[in-house]
């Protein structure tokens, strides 16, 4: 680990000038699925040529660009053309509907938004025309919408054209329109400390908030991502998770981009289409959540793909059932995978697993703090700093921490203390040796009748039971002890096991108070699109499936 690097107060499209320079001829972007690839000359050239493009539209220093896109090839360009001309880049999950939009438009005071023709159910153009029906009159570049008086354009990421809307190619040709003396001194008007990305927390709980990232929090949060997992100009890391959360644009993403690294990137997440690209690329690192992994390792055809080439990546977004990082170490080769853990507020690493970590470590912990990040655990009603070896609130301080939540100085200063401890609301222990593991969220945490029940011991106990593929435990309301353990379990393909099995499984081996009092069957878990398991819905659905036993 070479920590004399230090932290770089330097500009994302510096960072990819830098890289462009000294790695022009090496592949930057590469799409399996339909052949689309860009050296990092040809993307950098591509970049500027959109952020000349946007400022000849009058895109502003400060106005805000937000993305509300699959990861189709032009997401990552506005990632570097936006920083390049000083925008903020604020990315939507591609999963929200009218109502959810329509918040985000409004609480960002968004400027600017680019978006494709949809995804899964969503026609995302007649979503906008509802929200804006002003497009369709009033003339491009002169939006004056009455719902969203910020909003000045709306373009579109592909060739068509739509009213009221630039699309891609006539903000491409606008180029020559920002002369190179102009592009420059904007560039040169940047600061590392400026917000260059502003993402909404997923909304596990609460109305979501946006989250205020620097060049600084993110460029050097992906350097130490690369660093760690010794990235180079002959890796090629394969991305299926989501660019609009930290996971794709800045583990993924900007982990790459600092070290010449090749993105082999998919629009969405398909299991074949993720072991086609690895096999065809030969990709030296993998990522994805604990349950992309699981859908790879089931997979009927796992066996037919070659995996050899792969040795590191990440896993994060959930907690990871030690059984499957073991498969993953075995069958995909991945010797040297890293776990990650932190959140978006923390740009979003706070803590990983190093690639020389032994297995035990890799398999019961998050690792110990990045570089130039300090961690401590904290008495979640006292604040104050615990010992080694006992649970408490996980809290960080550092380079990485967010700006603060916009237009929400309150809820900034609950999250942000005085000494500039951002609280995680994760519960965790630290040992002596720095190395911190996650038991739970501190609201996720069932009391039955005064006994603290930490979800996750019962999660990795049972994970160890035959037939079972994925298990979640949450809280499931009881009048008589407040609350109860619930397991919610998908089982393996054409296991035969029922709540009588998992019962008897557990008797005898864990407490009596912690075996699960009610467990249920499920396909799947409802998540955020960035792969985060919503436990507050798993308690909300356990009203509905147990009303006559609760």
């Amino acid at each position: 680990m070479k920590n004399e690097i230090g932290l770089r107060e330097i500009t994302l499209g510096t960072i990819l000038d830098e890289t462009a320079a000294k790695y022009p001829d090496t592949e930057a972007i590469v799409y399996v699925d339909r052949d689309f690839r860009l050296t990092y000359r040809q993307f950098s050239d591509l970049v500027d040529e959109v952020a000349m493009g946007l400022m000849a539209l009058g895109v502003q220093k400060g106005e805000k660009v937000a993305v509300w896109a699959t990861n189709i090839p032009f997401w990552v360009t506005l990632q570097f053309a936006t920083a390049k001309i000083g925008a903020i880049l604020l990315t939507v999950n591609t999963n929200y509907k009218k109502a959810e939009l329509e918040y985000l438009l409004r609480q960002s005071e968004t400027e600017n938004l680019f978006l494709i023709d949809g995804f899964q159910d969503t026609d995302y153009i007649s979503t906008i025309y509802e929200l804006v029906p002003e497009l369709k009159t009033q003339q491009r570049g002169s939006l004056k919408s009455s719902a969203f008086p910020h909003l000045k354009r709306v373009c579109f990421l592909g060739q068509e054209k739509h009213r009221g809307m630039y699309s891609i190619p006539e903000i491409r040709s606008l180029k020559s329109m920002t002369s190179k003396e102009e592009y420059q001194k904007r560039q040169e008007s940047l600061n590392a400390h400026d917000v260059v990305n502003m993402q909404y927390t997923s909304g596990t709980t609460g109305f979501p908030k946006g989250v205020m990232l620097t060049h600084y929090n993110i460029g050097n949060n992906g350097f130490w991502i690369g660093e760690n997992q010794n990235f180079s100009e002959k890796d090629k890391v394969c991305l299926p998770v989501p660019l609009f959360h930290c996971f794709g644009c800045v583990l993924g993403v900007l982990a790459a981009v600092t070290h010449g690294t090749t993105l082999v990137i998919l629009e969405g997440f398909d299991p074949l289409m993720v072991m086609a690209s690895v096999e065809r690329e030969k990709c030296t690192a993998l990522y994805g959540v604990p349950t992309m992994f699981i859908a790879l390792l089931e997979h009927p055809l796992f066996n037919k793909f070659d995996f050899s080439t792969l040795r590191t990546g990440i896993m994060a977004g959930s907690n990871c059932p030690v059984k499957v990082m073991e498969k993953v170490i075995e069958h995909l080769h991945m010797s040297e995978v890293t776990i990650c853990y932190g959140l978006t507020e923390t740009s979003p690493v706070m803590a990983y697993t190093r690639i020389n970590d032994d297995i035990r470590k890799r398999v019961e912990t998050v690792g110990q703090p990045v570089p130039y990040v300090e961690v401590k655990i904290v008495n979640p009603e006292t604040e104050e700093t615990l010992p080694p070896n006992t649970q408490g609130e996980i809290c960080c301080r550092g380079y990485s921490v967010m700006k603060g939540y916009y237009n929400n100085p309150e809820a900034t200063a609950q999250t942000i203390d005085a000494d500039g401890w951002l609280h995680s609301g994760d519960l965790g222990v630290m040992d002596q040796d720095g190395y911190l593991s996650i038991t739970g969220r501190y609201k996720d945490m069932i009391i039955r009748g005064g006994e603290n029940i930490y979800p996750r011991e019962i999660e990795e106990f049972l994970y160890r039971m035959d037939g079972i593929q994925d298990i979640q435990v949450a809280a499931v309301p009881s009048e008589k002890y407040g609350e109860e353990v619930g397991a919610f379990i998908i089982p393996k393909q054409g296991a035969q096991i029922e709540e009588s099995d998992i019962k008897d499984f557990c008797r005898g081996k864990i407490s009596r108070y912690k075996i699960p009092k009610y467990i249920t069957f499920v396909d799947k878990y409802p998540m955020t699109a960035s792969g985060k398991i919503q436990k507050f819905k798993l308690t909300e659905m356990s009203t509905e499936i147990w009303t006559d036993r609760i």
